[in-house]
C-alpha cells in the first residue's frame, strides 16, 4: 500500500490550493496583469518537502496575445501539465528554453529540488538534460494506481487547483516506493547554493574523489559539479533580482556590478558572460523582461526565498 497522500485526497488538496493560490489566480490579479497572464508559485504539500522545491499555476487569458516565456536553467527537473494535454517532464536545462503560450492556456507545474528527481523518475537525471519528454514515456510501465493518476492529468475539465493537487499526489505516490536520496549530493548542492564557490574543495570536504563526485552528481542532478554550480550561482543573481521586483524596486537599482558581486561573480563582465550563456540575453535585457512580466502580479517567492534564506544563514 502506498504511504502518504492517496489519490482520493485530490479534492481536499484542491480546496487547500484554492485557499493558498486561488485568490491570486481568480481574485483580480489575472485581470490586472499586463498582457492578461499570471503566474503564482507556492511550496508543495508537506509530503513532498525536501523533494519538490515549488509548484505553480500559470494562465494566459483567452483574449490575451500569445505569451513568450523564457525558461532559464534552475538545476532542476520539472513536471509540467497544460490543461487538456499530456504531462511532460522537462529535464535540467543548460540554456534557455523559449516557448509560446497561446491565449487560453493554463499550465500547472512542479519543480523538483536539484538532485531529487532521479529517485522519483526511476532513471538518471543525466538522460533528460535539455529534453522535454512525455511523462508516459518514463512512467508508462508504472503500477496501475500511478498509471491511472498519470492519465488523469490530461483531464480537460479539471480546475487548475485540482490538477495541481493530482500532480502532487502522483509524485507523492511514486516517492513512497523510491530509493533514498543520495545524501552526499544533497550536501554538495547545499554547499554550492551559497556556502562555497570553490567546486574543487568539495572532494576534500566530502571525502570523495573527483571522479566519484562527478558520477554521482550526473546521476542525481544531470549535471557535473561545475555546470551545476554555474546554474546555482546564476540562481543567486536571479533570486536577488526577483526579490527586488517583488518588493516594488527596480531589480538593479544599485547597479549590476553590485548585484553581480553579491551573487558571487568576479565582476560585472563575468555576470554578463554567464547570463548570455545560460539565458541567451544580457543581464539588462533579462531583468527588463522580468520587470515587465513579473512586476505586475507574478509571485515567484517560493523559488527565491529559500535561496535568500540559505544566504541569510551564513550572515
Amino acid at each position: 500500500m502506498l504511504a502518504g497522500p492517496q489519490l482520493g485526497e485530490a479534492e481536499p488538496l484542491a480546496s487547500e490550493l484554492r485557499d493558498r493560490i486561488g485568490h491570486a489566480v481568480h481574485g483580480g490579479i489575472l485581470r490586472a496583469v499586463v498582457g492578461g497572464q499570471t503566474y503564482v508559485e507556492r511550496p508543495p504539500i508537506a509530503a513532498l518537502t525536501g523533494v519538490v522545491s515549488s509548484v505553480w499555476i500559470q494562465q494566459v487569458a483567452p483574449g490575451a496575445p500569445p505569451y513568450v516565456q523564457r525558461n532559464i536553467p534552475s538545476g532542476a527537473v520539472e513536471l509540467v501539465c497544460r490543461v487538456g494535454a499530456e504531462p511532460r517532464i522537462v529535464g535540467p536545462l543548460t540554456g534557455a528554453l523559449v516557448e509560446v503560450l497561446e491565449p487560453g492556456t493554463t499550465v500547472v507545474g512542479l519543480r523538483f529540488a536539484p538532485g531529487a528527481a532521479a529517485r522519483v523518475l526511476g532513471l538518471p537525471a543525466s538522460e533528460l538534460v535539455d529534453l522535454a519528454v512525455d511523462a508516459h514515456d518514463i512512467w508508462g510501465a508504472a503500477p496501475s494506481r500511478a498509471r491511472f493518476a498519470l492519465a488523469d492529468l490530461a483531464d480537460p475539465e479539471a480546475s487548475p487547483e485540482r490538477l495541481l493537487a493530482r500532480v502532487q499526489l502522483l509524485v507523492a505516490a511514486r516517492l513512497a516506493d523510491a530509493r533514498a536520496p543520495d545524501p552526499l549530493v544533497a550536501e554538495a548542492v547545499r554547499l554550492l547554493r551559497w556556502s562555497t564557490d570553490d567546486v574543487a574543495s568539495l572532494t576534500s570536504s566530502l571525502h570523495i574523489s573527483a571522479r566519484q563526485l562527478r558520477r554521482r552528481f550526473q546521476t542525481a542532478t544531470g549535471l557535473a559539479p561545475k555546470p551545476l554550480h554555474r546554474v546555482l550561482r546564476f540562481q543567486r543573481f536571479h533570486s536577488l533580482a526577483q526579490h527586488a521586483i517583488a518588493s516594488g524596486a527596480p531589480p538593479a537599482s544599485d547597479g549590476l556590478a553590485r548585484l553581480a558581486a553579491e551573487a558571487g561573480y568576479a565582476d560585472q563582465p563575468h555576470l554578463t558572460r554567464e547570463c548570455v550563456r545560460l539565458t541567451g540575453a544580457s543581464p539588462g535585457a533579462l531583468l527588463g523582461e522580468a520587470h515587465e512580466h513579473c512586476g505586475c502580479g507574478h509571485d515567484h517567492a517560493a523559488s527565491f526565498m529559500p535561496v535568500l534564506r540559505a544566504r541569510a544563514l551564513l550572515a
